[in-house]
């Protein structure tokens, strides 16, 4: 109580009991605070402080009910009343209210605010946040903006991209150390500190006195709350709940470092004040509650695995006292470079060493360990304590954000770097430990980017904490916790230590946190130049990448597959490209210049130690193990990288930095098992390893990976290569391939390693190799924009490429973080060079492609290059593809007409430090190779292939191109050790080499060989292999004796120690396998030298014989100005003729044996007779030939089938059935010749043609489905926009569907419902369209297809059970078939003849017709069908579309619904059309319309409703009623609707149908012309209605003076003014005055537009009738032009009489055909609107104007740029439920804004997308998801992804936003959608279609 006392003594009220809350504290608070403060103000403010202190003592102690909470028995008792977070927020309000002093805490912080020096933006977001990334303001490659800095700022023409935060971030705007201040946005560029005033002193005085103690409280929390999980089960329940509980505390916090700079500077002193915190947290004093904290302090300290060091060492890193050296204040055990060699009883247990997988986990001596930095944590200040407990509790978001939010704060950002610094080894070591390690590892990234980015930063932590020494001790000891004994090279012996890829620190990345950092510190120069100078540094992270040498090794399985496949090999590459290659990319972007020789010199130095220490630990000797592989060398891999860096940018000699001849010949064996591994993997050798082993040669050459890895092994085995005996060299690279024993003279031979099937294919990977080693130029000389160019030219020739797919295929030359970028300039410059950019295309209805790049004709040309593509190719087949292209690409420019070999492409010239690397191609074992394939290829020996002749030129092509020019030189050669060779070849010179002739030559061969039987047996007396020296005349060649005795050579030379060399096994090349056949000895006689063997080869490719003739015999100037271009096009035929005009240039002696060769005729060597494998080859080709000819057969069979299927069942006359004519037949024949002939049908299942009759009727296959499109339809040209700002809104209500729904609920509150349900159409939303693609089947057929489809286990794209199937011919989707009614095509030509009855005759024929009930036929097939798809009819729609009656399921309903099918299907093909029928011609859908055998259907059912004959529209259409005055009498039931109020094209429809069928065409054209007067006379009403009472009264007198004229009845004016003096007599135009202006139109009547308006009223009746005469009739429908459209159509409906067609200007009342007296008729009707308007006036004007003229539908008109439609609808909250949706979605239809997948928006089980395609379009939905930019359909249950219509730069979809780059609208892709859309065709053209299960 001694606050409460000594406020008394001073005179303030009496502080509240805050246990006890009382009603009136927030006065008292104030009036507290208010008091404390002016206390404090005083000069001896001590007493003042004292109160404070006990009151916060008080207020804050609230840690009790926390730990309560935590508890739950104690709860209860704890918290005085208000349950346990009252006390908190009790605490908090004190907190508030004691900061402002006083006053307003809002106006307080306000207040603070006016302070703020924003200069820097430091916005903090989490995962998922929108931000950008501009890479041309971008200093760190980090850099990245809030939306807000980066729309503010100027970004035009950058190379920006949006992009979505992984891991969370912090906006760098006004940070110079990061990016550019050109970049800043307009708020942060100013630099404000200047002008802002200084901060008062008594504004921030509480807080800096109540801040301590509230944070103190806010870790006594901490540590209250954490509990040690029990056996390493993190209780994460416990700790979330602490975490909940401290919400409020924590966001208060992060509340005041928004208040701005003057606050934050406070914050920082009060966490990093060391005084403070030792005041308040030591733990000592009487207060028990402060101990127990502090010994939970220590607990959570133990138990991490720390120790807290006793004051008397000084072991903190934060105490730069003045003039002590860092190291000093450093307390590390070992200062800089002593950290490999500490003392080993340093070493802890590691935790828990318990074995991972099925092998032993090692454990190494602790010797790389540092003590002070793995284990000891000194906290000084709140800042750390705060950090301590941030990490203990696995990073809390809250907690992430407060201490990011910090970092504006200068001061604060130094103290928190090395605060971080300190705790890293523990981060690494909760993040071991941790279950939730994605989310651990996003929120440390997050806070250590935004500290390691900045330079000045990074190099200030460097120099003062060591943070380099903390990070490479930290990754090494995070990945010693997971080693494993090595299995490669020797098992038992090995004492090489890797990491397991199968342990969960690698297969989940835990690694990534720590090794990005590492990364990001590397890339500032200053940093990596002090790691580079560091000797102890570079040995530890030796040792540290030793552990991936040699991880995950592959042992390949002999006999059976693999039982599980293991998917380490991801981890394994992941892991050597993030923690060994990235940081080498880091360190070579410092490594550029001269001066930076030393480094280079350092890291060779260690790398090769560390290769020595490796080579011994394995045991390794001179052979690897066999049926081994490792992907995985990254010492080597170092080693090449730094030597090719050394010679290209440092000028370093190669020689200094190369070891010697026998590391040398050690060094290149692991790479070269990689290389011939590849090939037996391609070969597949290794298919018993499973997929996985695919994988894994395909990720070593995978664009992302190809620079790390390939690329330096090929380098080093080149350095190899350039500084060994070529002998020795070539030798081994065959027998690491296999295929020694196959290069041998022999027809026949036994290779004990390889089966012979995979011979041939490891023959072509060797040759293949050699040709990559020597021609690869990668970095022997080419400067980078050459490899871009080569790289670029290489994957465009592949294949066409998107920019996108360019960029990721392009290997980063380094990577990405040493700042060069890809999409920088010299990529656009090279692209623009090589390639040309092919627009996206669109084929409607087909695949939309998108922008691509192809290459230049002058690139295939001149740059094409195998050897890069095969290097390149992740799958074999795009090496195919680019040859494919190239062959056509010389086809179509005529370069080559025929079958082209890979063209030869002279190379950049070598660096001079690596031109041994040409001495391969002139060593005798090459040549010896060559010599002997080309003779194997001569004589057709097996295995050998086109592609190993085209590898053999190439090389002696090679060999030429880089031959010693002094021919004198040659002679000199033959001399010394060289013997053992001389039968093969005198030099090593390829020229002279060439010419060299070998007799005889010694072979082993099998004792079956064809050779044996020739030779004399003398000749197999000398089996061994010694005894050959004495014949002269022949020599065996064995490669692997050859390579031995090299080898021994070398290292006798190379080192004294040869005692050393154990051969640990020799090769069992020749000990032969028991039972194979015994190798015997016979020789063959040869004659022939290189140069013969290739002139031979010339006749043998040619097939003539002498087909050589040198072409300097014709043109000697060949010789002396030899124009061999760089770039050769051709096949083996100009290659030989190719190497030969060489090989002659190079030598006269060349020349003059050439010469000698051709004047020998020689006949070709092989005998001509036929032999096996020739014989196979013919007979194949036979075969093929009459392969070929079956199948044009078959097609020719087929086409033939097609058109007659096309000329029968698809004519739209027969098609559907028998009530239409041929069109193609004049007239008169058909009706000469009486045979009655049957529509015929095909069955496309059965293939029987026949027709469709009762018993067995045929179908048509058709698609139902339901469609709002028509409902779209607005009466304004102009389509409504998509909404981008809150102001835009689309309203529904003028659309089609809107306005047809309103007039039919007026007519049922006003008159009967049935009548109402005859009087208009529905259908306009819902209504149901029928489509076909023409093809028939038997229903009896189809259902056994039905039948199969359902029991077929197959995933289909479709529901079989809902009826959906394929066309099952031309696989259109489908989903019932329409039966075809049987009939005959004469009858139609009966009913087709004009017959001469008069109208009145005709209309009482109608009445009676349509008076006959329609017995629906009897129970046959057929029938059945009928029902069965008129069933199917209704299911389309939902029931709400179909019901509109009063009385449910009324037949009335029925009718109606029946009806409209028609009517829509009708509407939608006007649609199709374009809305008129200017066009004409047959359908666009012509053949393929249903609509006829669709109403046959319909007029069945319809005819079983007969409309009571009083009710009978007809009748009132077309006589006088008598009795006027009887329908006013029955008052008390509703009246029926007035004729005028009718649908007109609705009464079109009910009459048809109610016919019987097929119709006759007379009956038809009186329907019509009944029909067309009661049209005129409602668009005189209408017009009537529409002008005002002048003009009415005007027109009246001038029609009643020509009443009594012959013409009266035609004449537009005299009816008009009748209906208006008809009209007159009701009240329609009474009431006007105030809705007068409404209605009346501005514009003054003319006759024009009043002949105009009637027109326009009657044109849509026309256009439907005309369409359906063209369906019924199948009359082609006349072409015209728009403003004759009315009249066509009336003649060609039979309206207008034919003399009329002449007189000139056209007038529509002459179309008038009245059957009654036309006044009598027209008062009759207008009485009846009369008597409705007594009483309702307005309804009753309203239902006379009918608005007919509907535009076309559109999809919503889009923006220009995505952008904005991204920033409006991504933020935006939904409707229903208020959140920010995950996958928000707009529909493109009418706007609306759903949430894609959303359960916050499902309803019965429905998700909203689904629900609104429901709604919307009644089952089809076109949806644009706004965060990945496509569209998406939905279709019924089906949903597919469209595709996008935004498009970037260079054409290309941006699908999940991921590249990020502005996109732009593709108008030609939004039509494509639209097109689709209204022609109902998204089922047929869009393939990939999948359930949605109402989850969209």
């Amino acid at each position: 109580m001694a606050a409460a006392a000594a406020a008394a003594a001073v005179g303030g009220p009496q502080p509240p009991q805050p246990e006890l809350p009382t009603p009136g504290l927030a006065l008292d608070k104030a009036a507290t605070a208010a008091h404390l403060k002016a206390a404090l103000s005083r000069p001896d403010n001590r007493a003042g402080a004292e109160e404070l202190q006990a009151l916060l003592e008080r207020v804050l102690s609230a840690e009790r009910p926390l730990a309560a909470a935590a508890d739950s028995e104690e709860a209860a008792a704890a918290s005085s009343g208000g349950g346990p977070g009252a006390a908190e927020e009790e605490a908090l309000e004190w907190c508030k209210c004691l900061l402002a002093g006083g006053g307003g805490y809002d106006e307080f912080c306000a207040a603070v605010r006016a302070y703020d020096p924003a200069a820097l933006c430091g916005l903090v977001w989490t995962a998922n946040f929108v931000a950008y990334r501009c890479r041309t303001c971008g200093i760190s490659p980090c850099m990245s903006l809030c939306a807000e800095c980066f729309h503010q700022g100027d970004h035009t023409g950058h190379d920006f991209n949006m992009f979505r935060s992984q891991a969370g971030g912090a906006c760098d705007c006004g940070d110079s150390n990061v990016m550019r201040e050109s970049g800043f946005c307009k708020r942060h560029q100013i630099k404000s500190s200047s002008n802002i005033p200084c901060v008062p002193k008594d504004l921030l005085m509480m807080s800096e006195f109540v801040l301590p103690r509230f944070i103190f409280c806010l870790i006594q929390y901490l540590r209250e709350g954490y509990s040690e999980p029990a056996a390493d089960v993190p209780s994460e329940k416990d700790l979330n709940k602490v975490l909940q509980l401290l919400e409020p505390q924590i966001s208060f916090l992060e509340d005041l470092t928004k208040m701005g700079g003057a606050m934050r500077s406070v914050l920082t002193q009060v966490l990093t004040n060391q005084q403070n915190y030792k005041d308040l947290t030591s733990g000592l004093g009487e207060n028990s509650c402060a101990k127990k904290s502090h010994e939970k302090y220590l607990i959570a300290l133990k138990s991490s695995g720390l120790t807290y060091p006793e004051d008397k060492l000084v072991y903190g890193i934060q105490e730069p006292s003045a003039g002590t050296s860092t190291l000093a204040v450093q307390g590390f055990a070992g200062a800089t470079g002593t950290l490999g060699q500490l003392d080993s009883s340093d070493e802890e247990d590691q935790d828990g060493s318990q074995g991972l997988g099925k092998r032993k986990r090692v454990k190494l001596s602790g010797n790389t360990k540092d003590q002070s930095i793995m284990d000891v944590l000194k906290h000084k200040s709140f800042l750390e304590e705060l950090l301590f407990w941030t990490i203990k509790y696995e990073f809390p978001q809250k907690m992430v954000t407060f201490l990011l939010n910090m970092l504006p704060d200068q001061e604060y950002k130094v103290a928190f770097t090395k605060t971080f610094v300190q705790h890293y080894a523990f981060i690494m070591k909760t993040l071991k430990k941790s279950h939730e390690s994605d989310t651990m590892s996003n929120r440390i990234v997050h806070i250590s980017v935004q500290l390691f980015s900045n330079e000045e930063l990074a190099r200030q932590v460097t120099e003062e904490c060591q943070l380099l020494d903390i990070m490479v001790t930290v990754l090494l000891y995070m990945m010693e916790s997971c080693l494993i004994k090595s299995e490669l090279q020797d098992e038992e012996n090995s004492l090489h230590v890797v990491v397991n890829c199968g342990e969960a620190l690698l297969k989940n990345n835990t690694y990534w946190p720590l090794v990005s950092d590492f990364i990001n510190i590397l890339s500032h120069q200053s940093v990596a130049k002090r790691f580079l100078e560091d000797h102890g540094l570079l040995v530890t992270w030796m040792n540290f990448v030793s552990f991936f040498q040699g991880m995950n090794l592959n042992k390949r399985e002999l006999n059976e597959h693999v039982e599980f496949e293991s998917q380490t090999y991801y981890a394994a590459f992941a892991a050597e490209l993030e923690a060994c290659a990235q940081p080498m990319w880091g360190l070579l972007s410092h490594c550029k210049v001269r001066e930076t020789q030393e480094y280079t010199r350092n890291v060779v130095r260690y790398c090769i130690e560390a290769l020595q220490d490796w080579f011994d630990a394995i045991n390794f000797v001179d052979e690897p193990a066999p049926n081994q592989v490792t992907f995985h060398l990254p010492l080597h891999r170092y080693y090449a990288m730094f030597l090719s860096k050394a010679v290209k940018c440092q000028e370093l000699d190669l020689d200094s930095v190369l070891p010697d001849q026998e590391m040398l010949m050690k060094l290149m064996i692991h790479p070269l098992q990689i290389q011939a591994s590849l090939a037996e993997i391609h070969s597949n050798m290794w298919v018993r390893n499973g997929l996985q082993i695919k994988g894994q040669a395909m990720t070593y050459v995978q664009s992302h990976f190809c620079n790390s890895m390939i690329d330096p092994d090929i380098y080093l085995l080149q350095v190899c290569a350039s500084r060994l005996d070529p002998d020795y060299f070539i030798s081994s690279v065959f027998e690491r391939f296999k295929v020694v024993d196959l290069l041998t003279m022999a027809s026949q031979h036994q290779n004990t390693v390889l089966d012979a099937e995979h011979e041939r294919s490891m023959l072509e990977g060797a040759l293949t190799f050699l040709v990559i080693l020597l021609s690869l130029r990668l970095h022997l000389g080419m400067s980078d924009d050459e490899i871009l160019r080569a790289e670029m030219v290489a994957q465009l020739c592949m294949n066409d490429r998107t920019h996108s797919s360019l960029l990721d295929l392009i290997p980063e030359n380094p990577n990405p973080k040493s700042g060069i970028i890809p999409g920088s300039y010299s990529f656009e410059s090279v692209l623009s060079a090589v390639a040309d950019f092919k627009a996206p295309v669109f084929e409607p209805g087909g695949s939309m492609q998108q922008g691509m790049y192809t290459p230049k004709a002058e690139v295939w040309d001149q740059e094409f290059d195998p050897v890069m593509v095969i290097l390149r190719t992740v799958y074999r087949r795009d090496v195919q593809s680019a040859m494919d292209r190239y062959t056509a690409f010389l086809k179509q420019s005529g370069k080559f007409p025929g079958n082209p070999w890979p063209p030869y492409k002279k190379r950049t010239p070598l660096h001079p430090s690596y031109k041994g690397l040409m001495r391969l191609l002139h060593c005798k074992t090459l040549h010896i190779v060559l010599f002997t394939l080309l003779y194997k290829i001569l004589m057709d020996h097996q295995n050998l292939s086109e592609h190993v002749l085209c590898m053999v030129l190439y090389l002696i092509e090679l060999g030429l191109e880089n031959s010693a020019d002094e021919e004198s030189d040659e002679e000199a050669l033959v001399c010394g050790p060289e013997r053992c060779h001389d039968s093969w070849f005198p030099g090593s010179n390829l020229v002279s080499n060439m010419r060299h002739f070998i007799n005889y030559v010694r072979v082993r061969v099998p004792e079956t060989a064809p050779e044996v039987k020739r030779d004399s047996p003398a000749s197999t007396s000398s089996d061994s292999l010694g005894s050959l020296q004495n014949s002269g005349t022949a020599q065996v060649f064995s490669l692997v004796a050859e390579r031995r005795k090299k080898f021994q050579e070398i290292i006798n030379r190379s080192s004294s120690e040869a005692h050393q060399v154990v051969r640990p096994r020799t090769s069992n090349k020749w000990s032969a396998p028991g039972s194979a056949p015994q190798l015997t000895t016979a020789i063959l006689e040869i004659k022939e030298s290189i140069l013969s063997l290739l002139i031979k080869l010339h006749h043998k490719l040619s097939g003539k014989q002498n087909s050589y003739y040198p072409p300097w015999l014709d043109d000697i100037e060949i010789l002396i100005q030899p124009e061999i271009p760089k770039y050769s096009h051709g096949d083996g035929i100009t290659a030989v003729e190719r190497i030969l005009l060489k090989a002659a240039l190079q030598s006269r002696m060349n020349k003059r044996i050439i010469e000698e060769i051709c004047r020998k005729v020689t006949p070709p060597v092989p005998p001509k007779k036929i032999t096996a494998a020739e014989k196979k080859t013919l007979d194949k080709e036979e075969r093929r030939q009459k392969a070929r000819e079956r199948q044009q057969k078959l097609l020719a069979e087929f086409a033939s089938r097609q058109k007659s299927f096309m000329e029968t069942a698809m004519d739209v006359e027969k098609i559907f059935s028998s009530d239409s004519p041929e069109t193609d037949i004049p007239m008169e024949i058909t009706t000469a010749e009486p045979q009655v002939s049957e529509a015929v049908y095909d069955c496309v299942i059965c293939g029987q043609s026949g027709p469709s009759s009762e018993d067995r009727p045929t179908g048509l296959v058709v698609l139902l489905q339901a469609s709002s499109v028509l409902g779209q339809c607005r009466d304004n040209i102009e389509p409504k926009k998509l909404p981008i700002t809150e102001e835009e809104q689309i309203y529904p209500w003028d659309t089609c569907a809107a306005v047809h729904d309103v007039r039919l609920s007026l007519l049922q509150r006003y008159f009967k419902d049935s009548s109402c349900l005859l009087a208009v159409s529905i259908g306009w939303e819902g209504g149901v369209y029928v489509q076909t693609c023409g093809h028939t089947l038997h229903i009896d057929c189809h259902k056994s297809y039905m039948e199969s489809l359902r029991n077929d286990q197959v995933l289909q794209g479709f529901s079989v059970d809902k009826g959906e199937f394929t066309c099952p011919l031309c696989r259109q989707f489908a989903n019932s078939v329409l039966p075809c009614y049987p009939g005959s095509n004469v009858e139609n030509n009966l009913w087709q003849r004009p017959s001469n009855k008069s109208i009145q005759d005709l209309i009482k024929e109608v009445e009676e017709l349509q008076g006959r009930p329609g017995a629906f036929p009897s129970e046959t097939n057929l029938s059945k069908e009928m029902e069965s798809v008129m069933k199917d009819i209704k299911n389309t729609t939902q029931k709400k579309y179909r019901d509109y009656s009063k009385t449910p399921g009324s037949p009335d309903n029925d009718f109606l619904f029946m009806y409209s099918v028609a009517r829509t299907n009708l509407e939608l093909e006007l649609i199709h059309r374009g809305g008129n029928l200017c066009s004409g011609g047959a359908s666009t859908a012509g053949k393929r319309s249903c609509l006829n055998q669709l109403f046959l259907v319909l007029a069945l059912h319809m005819r079983l409703y007969s409309i009571d004959s009083e009710y009978n529209p007809w009748r009132k259409l077309t006589q006088l009623v008598e009795e006027m005055n009887s329908q006013l009498g029955n008052e008390e039931q509703q009246p029926e609707v007035p004729i005028l109020y009718h649908d007109v094209t609705s009464l079109l429809l009910v009459q048809i149908l109610m016919m019987p069928q097929p119709l006759r065409k007379d009956h038809f054209t009186c329907i019509v012309k009944v029909l067309f007067t009661l049209l005129y006379t409602q668009a005189l009403a209408a017009l009537s209605v529409k002008c005002n009472e002048e003009d009415r009264s005007a027109w009246k007198r001038t029609g009643a003076l020509k009443k009594n004229t012959c013409d009266a009845e035609k004449s537009y004016e005299v009816l008009l003014s009748f209906v208006i003096s008809e009209l007159a007599k009701g009240k329609l135009y009474h009431e006007e005055g105030t809705q007068e202006c409404a209605m009346v139109s501005p514009i003054a009547w003319s006759p024009e537009s009043m002949e105009k308006y009637l027109q326009d009223f009657c044109l849509p009746f026309l256009r439907i009738t005309s369409l359906l005469q063209h369906h019924l009739f199948g009359e082609d429908l006349p072409s015209c032009q728009e403003e004759e459209e009315f009249s066509v159509l009336s003649s060609c409906l039979g309206l207008l009489p034919t003399f009329y067609q002449t007189e000139h200007p056209f007038i529509s009342a002459s179309c008038l055909d009245w059957s009654v007296p036309a006044f009598d008729i027209i008062s009759q009707w207008c009485f009846e609107i009369n008597s409705f308007t007594e009483r309702h006036a307005e309804q009753g004007k309203a239902l006379l104007i009918q608005e007919s003229r509907w535009k076309l539908p559109h999809l919503l008109q889009l923006p220009e740029n995505y952008n904005t439609i991204f920033q409006y609808y991504h933020r935006k909250t939904c409707s229903v439920c208020t959140k920010v949706p995950k996958d928000p979605a707009v529909c493109l239809v009418c706007g609306t804004f759903v949430c894609l997948k959303g359960l916050c928006c499902k309803q019965q089980s429905y998700c909203e997308c689904v629900l609104h395609s429901q709604n919307c379009g009644a089952g089809t939905g076109i949806f644009l998801l706004i965060n990945a930019s496509v569209i998406i359909i939905i279709r019924g249950h089906r949903f597919c992804l469209w595709g996008s219509v935004y498009l970037d730069a260079h054409g290309e979809e941006d699908r999940d936003l991921r590249r990020g780059k502005p996109l732009y609208i593709c108008k030609e892709r939004y039509k494509v959608l639209e097109q689709q859309w209204i022609s109902h065709t998204f089922d047929h053209i869009n393939k990939r279609w999948g359930p949605h299960y109402n989850g969209l």
